[in-house]
């Protein structure tokens, strides 16, 4: 009898054990932590971190060259010395990139105004700078467009009238269009395709450059604009942008 009644008390346990349970979640609670000034800082988390970010604030403000003339992307109308020199830098230091990798070479160059998030002032430049300028992580990226494409392209230039960077490419406006377009010092030809230096971030559509969306064909350099612009600040002593009228108006 003691071994039936056994054998039903370890029964009625597995059948409790394995039954099943419903859970219902009836509350939730939260707390807003404000992220500001007033957080008082963890003291050992912030001994722990003080020797690397004593490096790390060394090596963004090591100078690594000068520039005589302040930096920025509003002294210009339609074209401007920082969005001419991260144009122009991008060119430089993509293009072999992408002539080693597929031999072949960029056209021309088009970033967006707003990319832009910082100026250099006159005097040294530092790495800080380049993170202050650039503080995403976009990557150079070439994207093969159709003349039609670049036509969408060029409309869009003329309808924005803002200074977006550009190098290898030329173009004035008048009131109606665009005229006297050029590409890489060659009267464009809508018949061809061209390999345009550009952001991951615009290839995909960013601030409505659509254009970009479903090249003939894409490539990834993995090259930040960032590092292009630290690398080309530690290769030159002095930093001197060249306004060129590369994008202006026709009267």
């Amino acid at each position: 009898m003691k071994i039936q009644h056994f054998v039903i008390f370890i029964t009625f346990v597995f059948t409790i054990a394995c039954k099943k349970s419903n859970m219902i979640l009836y509350k939730v609670e939260g707390k807003q932590l404000v992220t500001d000034s007033t957080l008082i800082d963890d003291q050992k988390i912030a001994d722990i971190i003080a020797p690397y970010k004593k490096h790390l604030n060394e090596q963004l403000d090591s100078v690594i060259c000068i520039t005589p003339i302040d930096l920025t992307r509003i002294d210009g109308k339609l074209e401007s010395s920082l969005g001419n020199l991260m144009a122009d830098i991008c060119f430089e230091l993509g293009n072999p990139i992408f002539e080693k990798q597929t031999n072949k070479t960029i056209d021309f160059v088009l970033f967006n105004y707003g990319g832009i998030r910082a100026p250099i002032p006159k005097g040294s430049i530092t790495a800080r700078n380049a993170f202050e300028v650039m503080p995403f992580e976009n990557e150079l990226v070439i994207a093969e467009l159709s003349g039609e494409k670049v036509k969408e392209l060029l409309h869009y230039l003329f309808i924005n009238k803002r200074a977006h960077p550009i190098a290898k490419l030329s173009l004035k406006l008048n009131t109606e269009t665009y005229q006297d377009v050029t590409i890489n010092d060659l009267s464009f030809d809508e018949t061809k395709n061209y390999f345009v230096l550009t952001s991951d971030y615009l290839q995909e559509g960013g601030d409505k450059m659509n254009f970009f969306k479903n090249p003939v064909s894409l490539h990834k350099t993995g090259y930040k604009i960032r590092t292009a612009l630290i690398d080309y600040f530690k290769k030159n002593d002095s930093i001197v942008p060249n306004l060129d009228k590369r994008f202006t108006y026709a009267n």
